[in-house]
C-alpha cells in the first residue's frame, strides 16, 4: 500500500506534522505541547530540563519571554528549539510570528490534555517514534550531522519528539470519534485523487480493495486536522496573548 507516500497528511503543528502519521501509526497527531518548555512558577508546572544542544543563541536569552499567554509564558528558548526542529525536518524555519502561533497552539492542546489527564506515552512508543524519525534521514551519520548543524542534541530531539507525539495522540483521541468516513467518500477519493496521481506518474493503479483501508485512514486524518484547526481557531479567540516585542524588556 503506497498511499501514505502519495497523499501526505499535513498537520499545522510541527513537521510535515505527515511524518506524525508515520511515527505513530493510525492513531495520531503531535506534541506535549511546548518545544523545550520552560514554565513560570505561576503556572505550577515543573520546568523541562534545558536542551544540551549546541547553543541556539546567546545563553543570556534562554529564558527571555517571547509571549505571555494567560498566566503563562512562551520563551525565546522554546521559539529557537521549534525553529531548529523545523530546520532539521524541512531545511528552514517558519517566520517568527508563525512560530509563536504554533507555540500558542501547542499550549492550548497541552492545557486541554492536562485537564483531561491524558496519559503519557509509554517508553516503548517513544522509542518507536524516535527510531522512525531517524529513518527519515539518509544514515545515522547524516542524522547526527544535521542535528549538530541546527544546534539540537540527541536528548533535545528525543524530548521534542516526545512532546510532539504526545499532543498528536491527544488530538487523535479527541477528534477521531467524530471523523467518520463512508464508502462513497473512499470511492470518490480513489477516483478523483488517488488514481489520477498514479496515472500522472505512469505508475500502476492497484484495485480499490487493496488500498481501501489506507485511503480511509488518510481521509480520517484529514477530518481530524480540520476539526482540530477549527477548535484551535475558536480557542485562540478567547485567550489573552501578548506578543513581546524583541526590543521590549522581558
Amino acid at each position: 500500500m503506497r498511499a501514505l507516500t502519495l497523499v501526505p497528511v499535513r498537520r499545522r503543528f510541527w513537521i510535515p506534522l505527515g511524518i506524525a502519521v508515520l511515527l505513530l501509526g493510525s492513531a495520531q497527531p503531535s506534541i506535549h505541547a511546548q518545544s523545550g518548555t520552560t514554565r513560570t512558577a505561576a503556572s505550577g508546572q515543573a520546568a523541562d530540563p534545558p536542551s544540551t544542544a549546541a547553543p541556539l543563541g546567546d545563553a543570556r536569552d534562554v529564558d527571555r519571554v517571547a509571549a505571555r499567554i494567560e498566566d503563562d509564558i512562551l520563551t525565546e528558548s522554546e521559539l529557537r528549539e521549534l525553529a531548529a526542529l523545523q530546520k532539521l525536518v524541512d531545511g528552514q524555519a517558519k517566520p517568527r510570528n508563525e512560530l509563536l502561533r504554533e507555540l500558542a497552539d501547542q499550549w492550548i492542546i497541552r492545557s486541554e490534555a492536562t485537564a483531561t489527564k491524558f496519559p503519557r506515552l509509554s517508553e516503548e512508543t517513544l522509542s518507536h517514534v524516535y527510531d522512525e524519525f531517524r529513518k527519515q534521514f539518509a544514515s545515522p551519520e547524516d542524522f547526527k550531522q544535521r542535528c549538530q548543524a541546527v544546534g539540537l542534541s540527541d536528548s533535545a530531539v528525543r524530548r521534542l519528539l516526545e512532546q510532539q507525539a504526545y499532543l498528536s495522540r491527544f488530538l487523535d483521541y479527541r477528534f477521531r470519534p467524530s471523523a467518520q468516513v463512508d464508502d462513497k467518500q473512499i470511492e470518490a477519493y480513489y477516483r478523483e485523487e488517488f488514481e489520477p496521481q498514479l496515472k500522472s506518474r505512469h505508475e500502476p493503479v492497484p484495485p480499490l480493495e487493496d488500498v481501501e483501508e489506507t485511503i480511509r485512514e488518510v481521509l480520517v486524518q484529514r477530518l481530524i486536522t480540520e476539526r482540530a484547526n477549527q477548535w484551535l481557531n475558536e480557542a485562540r479567540e478567547h485567550l489573552r496573548i501578548d506578543i513581546v516585542s524583541q526590543d521590549r524588556p522581558r
